[in-house]
């Protein structure tokens, strides 16, 4: 019972503190150097997410001796440089991904 507490409490504490910024900041125009900063949370929160994943148990010295998704991420961030086509950059990346996986990379 007290875990099905915990989380009804976490999801109430998320609630009211995204709600509070609507509720107090609603009807104000932030800053221009909040606004600046902000444009940077999707981009940082992705990369946290996907570095890790990426580089895999072994960090850093996993770079060193690339496997399939260091190669398909290398390719992918080609494709996006030139393009800037997110959807093709996706589906290069995973059939990228994919080919190199199925050749034992």
């Amino acid at each position: 019972m007290t875990t099905w507490v915990a989380i009804l409490l976490g999801g109430v504490a998320t609630f009211l503190l995204r709600a509070s910024f609507i509720a107090f900041l609603g009807d104000r125009q932030l800053p221009e150097r909040v606004e600046r900063a902000l444009r940077y949370v999707g981009p940082s929160a992705f990369a946290a997410i996907a570095i890790p994943a990426l580089l895999g148990d072994d960090g850093l010295a996993g770079a060193i001796t690339p496997d399939a998704r260091i190669i398909a991420a290398l390719v992918a961030a080609a494709v996006i440089w030139k393009t800037r086509n997110m959807p093709a950059t996706l589906a290069v990346g995973m059939i990228g991904l994919w080919t190199l996986q199925w050749a034992g990379l």
